[in-house]
């Protein structure tokens, strides 16, 4: 185990004491060429959050429009550009990405007691599949087949899910777009390989898989969904392709296609995917509401029992998604039935997470607000999903605001909230360096509040029978979308303060304390910010109740 941990040393442009992996080598060609795996995970960082910010332009741009019935300064055709954009950007370059492949890269040796990942190389390679994937879908998405850059009527307008026959026909550039996710997958798979390996093979010693920080759980899980449900979507870009290109009766019912095969394929990927989304955010939601408790997560075993649970059902379900496009009633009934025994595992956790804080210590910092109102808002997610899996309740709701509302509960008020929540917790882990927690705070409530107002009252509009991916709407839903557009730009302030203030205090913030949250997790047990190599010698774990409990032995304090 010790040999498989070791790594060595390529020399060093630092010395003394304060030599970390932030300026073991400087330039920006010893980042872009380093198979360090923190190094690798804050590149992740910083690239998925550029997507974020140019996705959740295109929200705002989107709801600006909905502010009022009637067209304001949108056409219907810009408005589906628009929608195609936000979707896409948001889902393939930031949120499938997210915690994994940041958080999830940077922490993930540390935790186990590791020097690193086990094919370092290969996550390097990750990272520049990503990127090129990222490139090709930003060409797709703005480069349509006429070749008309800055004729945003030429864009691609399909939706992020790339429905057949409509994506077989759309002059948009979807070969591309299709491609690009195709290449994107190749990112999610090299990860998941990488992380189920260095799970099994580089734990430190004492470290039994009853021992693994929740995290580590939620990240197995995770990459097993990436390993076994990214090729399916893989295929069903290529048969897309092929289609288009060739004309081969597949998807398209005028050739003798079926449009609904292709949201079986789509969905048997899309709907694990949401896992690989949600499952990290659960990890870290694990890891901080033990240590500002002041005690150990309740019921460990339990918790990680239900994340694979989680994972196993989110390959069964696939078909909640088509509950009205034509499927068989008993096909209906039977994914209708095993949506809802999803709660099961969910609920064991939430129950978990608000049993820990019972009568626990707790200290209201802002990693703490972060990860109470992600169990709020994913109670909120989790409720609203028993409408939707209830066959004849989703007949109505289907396609109206009511799904939207429901998908970024689940999806915001989960993963990327999550995703803040983690930032917050391990910056200083990351950087060495504390920020200003009244001014984090202050991003949590702006976020908060702004979350809320935006997807509440589309809620009510989903209810009232507002259908989602219109671009016009009856007067009567008006006050409504005023509402949610009012919420949807003090969200965004929210999410932009909170970057813009780690960003900050990452570069001029004070020096802090190596563990300032007194966790006894083993990533805390190594300098802050970690050395290049994370530990001096190998830590051993010994006689260790996970979560806030006995220290570890063999660590560099």
């Amino acid at each position: 185990m010790n040999a498989h941990a070791t790594t060595h040393s390529h020399g060093s442009d630092a010395h003394g004491d304060d030599v970390n992996y932030l300026n073991w080598k400087t330039g920006i060609w010893s980042w872009i060429t380093s198979t360090d795996h923190k190094r690798i995970g804050i590149m992740y960082l910083v690239t998925i959050l550029f997507f974020f910010f140019l996705g959740g332009l295109a929200a705002l741009i989107m709801r600006l429009e909905l502010a009022n019935a009637g067209p304001d300064f949108l056409t219907p055709k810009i408005y589906n550009v628009m929608f195609t954009l936000h979707g896409a950007l948001m889902i393939f370059l930031f949120i499938v990405p997210g915690i994994p492949a940041t958080m999830g890269n940077f922490l993930l040796p540390l935790m186990i007691g590791a020097k690193d990942v086990v094919f370092p190389r290969m996550n390097l390679l990750s990272y520049y599949v990503y990127v090129v994937g990222a490139i090709m879908a930003i060409i797709a998405l703005i480069m349509p087949a006429s070749g008309h850059l800055f004729d945003i009527t030429k864009w691609a307008d399909t939706g992020w899910t790339f429905y057949a026959p409509y994506s077989i026909e759309s002059g948009g550039a979807v070969v591309m777009m299709t491609a690009a996710a195709f290449v994107l997958g190749f990112s999610s798979i090299l990860t998941g390989l990488n992380f189920i390996v260095t799970i099994h093979k580089l734990r430190a010693p004492g470290m039994t898989w009853g021992r693994l920080p929740v995290f580590v759980w939620a990240s197995y899980a995770t990459a097993v969904i990436q390993t076994l449900a990214t090729p399916v979507v893989g295929i069903t870009l290529v048969l897309l392709i092929c289609e288009r290109l060739f004309g081969i009766g597949i998807f398209n019912p005028k050739l003798g296609g079926d449009p609904v095969l292709y949201q079986h394929f789509f969905w048997f990927y899309s709907h694990p995917v949401v896992y690989i989304m949600v499952l990290p955010a659960f990890g870290v939601i694990g890891e901080i509401i033990p240590v500002f408790s002041r005690k150990p997560i309740f019921g460990y075993k339990a918790v990680c029992y239900a994340t694979l649970c989680i994972a196993i059902a989110g390959f069964l379900v696939w078909a909640h998604h088509m509950l009205v496009a034509g499927i068989s009633d008993t096909s209906a009934i039977y994914f209708s039935a095993i949506t809802f025994s999803v709660a099961i595992p969910t609920a064991v956790k939430v129950f978990n997470w608000v049993s820990t804080m019972y009568k626990g210590s707790i200290r209201f910092t802002t990693p703490m607000l972060f990860a109470m109102g992600f169990v709020f808002l994913f109670m909120i997610a989790g409720t609203t999903g028993v409408y939707l899996a209830t066959l004849a309740v989703d007949v109505f709701y289907h396609d109206t605001y009511f799904v939207v509302a429901h998908f970024h509960y689940t999806i915001q008020g989960g993963a990327a909230i999550g995703l803040i929540a983690a930032l917050y917790f391990w910056f200083p882990k990351m950087t060495g360096k504390m920020y200003s927690d009244t001014f984090g705070k202050f991003t949590w409530l702006l976020i908060f509040v702004g979350f809320n107002l935006t997807f509440l009252p589309q809620f009510v509009l989903g209810m009232e029978g507002m259908p989602r991916r219109y671009f016009d709407y009856l007067p009567q839903f008006e006050s409504m979308h005023k509402v949610s557009t009012v919420g949807a730009f003090v969200n965004g302030l929210g999410y932009f303060l909170a970057i813009m203030h780690l960003a900050w205090m990452a570069k001029f913030g004070k020096k802090c304390a190596e563990n300032p949250w007194e966790s006894l997790s083993i990533e805390w047990q190594c300098p802050s910010p970690p050395p290049h190599e994370n530990f001096h010698e190998i830590p051993v774990v010994t006689d260790w109740t996970y979560g806030y409990g006995k220290p570890v032995e063999g660590s560099s304090h």
